[in-house]
């Protein structure tokens, strides 16, 4: 029997293809290449959408029947910026003083390699006693998120998959590994408004219509705005005005139209519907008769919380048991490709310390993946060994 490669070796392979989203550049044929020797069935699927790059995506599975439980990842990097800035080239994987750089070590290909090597293990060349467990991983998670995770999962479904759990490797812990698992995300609502007006010379201003301060006006309210307070499982919902726009580079000139976007990361108070409906009301409520188009962005999502149970519970036993830490159940951040998954089955977060992700010289102790290698090798064994979704 070949020795399977074990998770720096991994992770040291995956950072070395460049990778940069929407690019695969050989990370996934690698992951296949690997699950397919150690006796996964393995789909290679490309998604296309008008307007959107096309997105190579990666299914792997091993075993039959229930229960099912599903590792999400992301082998998608963000561009590694300049990259003379370096202490080393961002793709050549390089170890020192016991940390491994390069882009993507932490998210996520440390948490794919870690998981692809406790997988390897458990499985030890045959398949689980009882059970299915497979790998989806896509290239889509720091792109638009639009051909990636949530076709894959309807691509599964359509081939028979029935999911009863599922890991999303995001870097979740904060300042030690295990301290943090993330149990749900706020909802993501986006939208832009247009306020129009009649472009003119600032000296004529009678002869023009200015924009701004009607949307000012609505700005202002929508920015003293209290949602909510808070839930029992989520911190308040929040709006933040993140764009104005006029498109004008002039001094002497009122322009034609005014733009803003805004983001509101909402909890269990609200859904897409109906906070969508608040925001259009508390608008049209500023603008009164100024005429203004108000456009909410494609992809928002919905809150999701996982409840205590067999996923959550083994998880943090392996963390307890492996790093002696007790990990914070966390709703806190942005949203991840786990939004995708909670609608067909529960669904956790769990994976690297986060410091460093996005960042020049990323990188990941080796340490680090050696326990979250052990972490995820422990949950496996037990989540099999119970038998139960």
């Amino acid at each position: 029997m070949i020795q399977p490669p074990d998770q720096v070796a991994l992770l040291k392979a995956l950072i070395a293809y460049r990778s940069v989203t929407p690019a695969d550049g050989g990370a996934q044929s690698y992951l296949a290449q690997v699950l397919a020797t150690a006796g996964f069935k393995v789909a290679r699927k490309t998604f296309t959408s008008e307007g959107t790059p096309d997105v190579d995506n990666l299914f792997a599975s091993i075993g039959r029947g229930a229960p099912h439980l599903v590792f999400a990842g992301h082998t998608d990097v963000v561009p590694p910026g300049n990259e003379d800035r370096w202490r080393f080239p961002p793709f050549a994987a390089e170890v020192a003083n016991g940390q491994v750089y390069g882009r993507g070590a932490v998210d996520m290909k440390g948490a794919i390699a870690c998981f692809v090597a406790a997988a390897l293990a458990f499985l030890d060349g045959d398949a689980p006693a009882v059970g299915t467990l497979s790998l989806a991983i896509t290239g889509d998670e720091e792109g638009p998120a639009i051909n990636g995770t949530r076709k894959l999962i309807a691509a599964a479904l359509a081939d028979g998959h029935r999911f009863d759990a599922a890991i999303v490797g995001e870097p979740t812990s904060r300042q030690r590994l295990g301290d943090t698992i993330k149990v749900g995300r706020r909802g993501s609502l986006s939208a832009t408004i247009r306020v129009a007006g009649r472009q003119g010379h600032v000296a004529y201003a009678e002869r023009a219509d200015n924009p701004i301060p009607r949307l000012m006006r609505i700005l202002d309210r929508l920015s003293g705005l209290t949602l909510d307070t808070s839930s029992g499982d989520f911190t308040p919902s929040r709006l933040e005005i993140t764009s104005v726009d006029v498109g004008n580079p002039a001094f002497n000139v009122i322009p034609d139209a005014a733009s803003a976007r805004l983001n509101v990361r909402f909890n269990d108070n609200w859904s897409a519907a109906t906070l969508e409906a608040r925001l259009r009301g508390e608008v049209a409520a500023a603008a009164g008769d100024t005429s203004y188009e108000f456009t909410v962005a494609p992809g928002a999502s919905d809150w999701f919380l996982t409840r205590p149970g067999a996923l959550v519970d083994l998880l943090a036993a392996a963390i307890e048991e492996t790093t002696g830490v007790t990990p914070e159940r966390s709703t806190g951040g942005g949203t991840s490709d786990a939004r995708f998954f909670k609608d067909v089955c529960p669904v956790v977060e769990f994976g690297l310390v986060g410091e460093t992700m996005h960042q020049t010289d990323e990188h990941v102790s080796i340490a680090d993946l050696n326990h979250l290698t052990t972490i995820y090798g422990r949950f496996l064994e037990r989540y099999f060994a119970s038998g139960r979704p």
